[in-house]
């Protein structure tokens, strides 16, 4: 493969000019048997590039563990890549952002109580350089200096957004190049930020979605030796809950694209094709106000959340037509979709009472444990213990991280949410020696900004009537796995939290879309694939599933419901997604 070179003029590939045309493509948003069919719209689009993170956290789950397979086969996915006649971008991190959990950053890191992520704390440092080791030395061959199609290797993320520490980004560099990463480096901030995230030597690059010939000026006068490339055009945007769906007119887009390439700039997509949060990957963002990022992240992109193009995908292609060749081949047809009759789940199992099936190894604290502590990444910590009295209580927690449902005696008296700074709840307990149950759901780490040391649980002081109870239970409930479920049949509908399940047919699978109509919050899977999460305060309505999920035949889906299931306890797959009402 050839080598990418930076000159005044620009890049260039193998000596000759080249103008990097690239899409963000994140393989671990996108189901891997679709990784092909993404890959292969991106050079129909007139794309000669594919951009992707690498999430640390999902590769490293453990210190001791690393994983490359499945839908976290990085290797296979580039070399995919390179099998379309693609070249690829990666940004490895450590820290990536991109609206996922934690911005990417393991949780593991945050089980030591005074670590400085993004930093030289030794003990950060050496978890990346661990991190870079395990990473690289599969994907080495893979590089373009090897005959791979990886041109070039991102150094962490923004980090001018964040810090200014220029000693910790050589610190980085440096272990790339010791992990043996010998093709070109670049760094990317938004323009103000520039200077405080470059590092000599260093490519360095700008992101922004509007504004571009003023924002390539400025590139150029920053950096005249450089060529311009914008790491991040964001041609779209994320949604939260409780917003509306973001979008941005494809005219419009295509215009600031026209002005950016006749400016001779290289680009990449921010998204190409945005994926799905599935599980519970999504990310946050707390600038005062904690906001949970929704499971779609189709993020108005040139393809859709099922990969259809879309008007900004044939918008983008004629612009790219015009300052580079693009294939002859049609714009791609949109793919099949499957509508199924309403599915009744007709088997119950409520949460509280069935946790220790799901989770036997409760930890008894005489404070309650953050998920960090009891080595939990993912899903939800349910805490107990016992109300020393009858009558009044009211109870107090320091930082609820992020939203906990209160139980006395498994009935429900109230939640407190992290989204709008609840503390205190008030409440009758029936009897001395009734149980108090705090259900803490984690919605997602907070993905950018100082607010990334985000633990997770119950945090700092929980008094009951100005006193600390005698002790807690701290039960890590990851929802990993669904298979110990107690699941029965004809029981009455349950008041709290409960998982319903139910089954369906179908003939020839394809990709739809789950819709949950009278639901209120909560997750759901598809024959054990984990969708992602819904809530009925939108604007996001459907959960999306990929066709891969499906089988011929009988199939399985499972929710669970946080609150209370409507009597009919049915479900709908229909063709069309519902992303909710646009605007802010």
């Amino acid at each position: 493969m050839p080598v990418l070179q930076t000159d005044q003029a620009g890049l260039l590939l193998d000596g000759q000019p080249f103008r990097l045309l690239s899409g963000g493509l994140h393989y671990f948003r996108v189901h891997p048997a679709q990784w092909a069919d993404r890959l292969h719209k991106a050079r129909l689009m007139g794309l000669n590039t594919v951009e992707t993170y690498v999430p640390w956290n999902l590769h490293q789950p453990r210190p001791e563990q690393f994983r490359l397979d499945g839908g976290l086969d990085l290797p296979r996915f580039v070399e995919l890549a390179a099998a379309e006649g693609l070249h690829v971008l990666l940004r490895p991190g450590p820290y990536i952002c991109a609206e996922w959990e934690g911005g990417g950053l393991p949780s593991w890191l945050l089980a030591e109580p005074d670590i400085r992520l993004r930093s030289r704390d030794p003990r950060f440092l050496a978890a990346v350089d661990d991190y870079f080791r395990r990473l690289f030395t599969p994907l080495l061959p893979q590089l373009a200096s090897r005959g791979g199609p990886v041109l070039a290797v991102q150094v962490e993320n923004e980090y001018g957004a964040f810090g200014e520490d220029t000693a910790y980004l050589e610190h980085l560099a440096d272990s790339l190049r010791r992990c043996g990463v010998d093709v070109p480096l670049f760094t990317c901030d938004q323009p103000s930020d520039l200077e405080r995230g470059a590092l000599p030597g260093v490519l360095a690059t700008a992101n922004f979605g509007s504004r571009s010939a003023e924002h390539l000026a400025e590139l150029r006068r920053r950096r005249p030796d450089s060529p311009l490339l914008t790491t991040e055009f964001w041609i779209g945007w994320f949604d939260r809950w409780g917003a509306g769906h973001v979008v941005r007119d494809p005219d419009e887009a295509a215009r600031e694209l026209d002005e950016l390439l006749s400016a001779g700039a290289s680009v990449n997509f921010y998204m190409f094709h945005g994926g799905t949060n599935f599980g519970f990957t999504n990310g946050a963002n707390d600038k005062h106000t904690y906001r949970p990022t929704v499971t779609s992240y189709d993020y108005d992109a040139p393809l859709d959340e099922a990969g259809d193009p879309t008007a900004k995908y044939t918008a983008f292609r004629e612009v790219i037509a015009k300052h580079a060749p693009v294939p002859e081949e049609p714009v791609p047809a949109r793919g099949p979709k499957l509508a199924l009759p309403p599915v009744v789940l007709t088997e119950s199992a409520e949460l509280l009472p069935g946790a220790a099936a799901l989770a036997p190894a409760a930890v008894r604290s005489p404070r309650p444990l953050t998920m960090e502590e009891l080595v939990q990444d993912f899903g939800f910590v349910l805490y107990e213990t016992v109300l020393p009295a009858g009558g009044p209580v009211l109870l107090e927690v320091e930082q609820v991280r992020d939203r906990a449902q209160v139980f006395v005696d498994g009935q429900p008296v109230g939640v407190l949410e992290r989204e709008n700074h609840e503390h205190a709840l008030a409440f009758t307990s029936p009897a001395a020696g009734s149980t108090l149950a705090v259900l803490v759901e984690n919605q997602g780490r907070v993905n950018y900004g100082p607010g990334i040391h985000d633990r997770k649980g119950l945090l700092g002081q929980v008094l009951l009537d100005g006193a600390e109870p005698a002790g807690w239970s701290c039960r890590p409930l990851p929802l990993s796995s669904l298979a110990d479920i107690p699941f029965a049949a004809g029981a009455p509908t349950p008041v709290g939290p409960a998982f319903h399940r139910g089954g369906f047919e179908v003939a020839e699978p394809a990709d739809t879309f789950l819709h949950l109509e009278g639901w209120t919050k909560g997750n759901a899977w598809v024959n054990g694939f984990p969708l992602g999460r819904y809530w009925s305060r939108g604007p996001q309505r459907s959960l999306y599933v990929p066709a891969p999920v499906l089988r011929a035949g009988t199939n399985e889906v499972v929710v669970l419901e946080l609150h209370s299931a409507h009597r009919a306890r049915t479900v709908e797959f229909r063709g069309t997604p519902d992303l909710g009402p646009t605007g802010e």
